[in-house]
């Protein structure tokens, strides 16, 4: 089955408001940038997000958070991002933010059908015992806040349960792709990019290289074609370009 969507405008057409987004990469290395271009181009709004951060201003998932099209963040980390962090100080935005293991973990499970696990992480915070802020009141006072969680105690130590995650599609980056979805990534879009594109039901991967059918080692393929619906070759431009929060130079 050919998988390839030739432009990114035409894979992400059908993702409607209020859509759920599992979005691969760690700050701005790795992420399905001309994707979630895009997505803001389409005009989706109130989409729900789970991403191990949303970006930076005017770059990343940054582009759709500055655009108020997101309602609700599932993630790891604010980052360097003070648009979110005002947006969810005010109330604009909702944000449940979860242990960067406990997330890998929950996109994995979900894309393995594994409804929910056992983990001691977060065990003895509000993690586990609710009263997280996910929802601040106009007023600066909590308006919804983290419910507390099961526990259960193994060979005597506490885990919490913590919920597989699935979502309605998944936008990554991969650095090789075959017609029929198979992926390969590489360095920085080994991140977080496989966990999206398994919790996806509709996954959508933008890839710097496409090859045919075969061309792939199977002994090297990170991804298999069936968890990836969609594939949409990158042109040589957007495939360099690649941007990362600070530059650090050293004489």
């Amino acid at each position: 089955m050919d998988k390839v969507i030739r432009t990114a405008g035409e894979a992400v057409s059908d993702i409607p408001h209020d859509a759920s987004l599992a979005v691969g990469g760690f700050g701005l290395s790795g992420i399905p940038e001309t994707l979630i271009r895009a997505l803001h181009a389409q005009g989706a709004a109130g989409l729900t997000v789970v991403s191990n951060n949303c970006g930076v201003e005017g770059q990343g998932l940054g582009v759709l958070l500055t655009a108020g099209r997101i309602g609700r963040v599932t993630g790891s980390y604010v980052g360097e991002n003070k648009e979110f962090a005002r947006q969810y100080l005010s109330g604009e935005l909702e944000v449940e933010l979860v242990p960067q293991g406990t997330l890998a973990e929950r996109l994995r499970a979900g894309g393995c059908g594994i409804p929910a696990f056992y983990t001691p992480a977060g065990v003895g915070t509000q993690v586990a015992d609710g009263g997280l802020p996910w929802r601040y009141a106009a007023d600066g006072g909590v308006a919804v806040a983290s419910p507390a969680k099961e526990t259960r105690s193994y060979d005597g130590q506490t885990h919490v349960l913590e919920h597989g995650i699935t979502t309605d599609f998944a936008l990554v980056r991969a650095y090789r792709g075959d017609r029929h979805g198979n992926l390969v990534f590489r360095r920085a879009s080994a991140n977080f990019n496989p966990l999206a594109a398994m919790a996806g039901r509709t996954t959508i991967a933008e890839v710097e290289e496409l090859v045919e059918p075969g061309d792939l080692d199977p002994d090297q393929i990170h991804l298999p074609g069936v968890f990836v619906q969609r594939i949409v070759p990158l042109t040589p431009a957007q495939a360099a370009d690649k941007q990362i929060e600070k530059r650090t130079v050293r004489n």
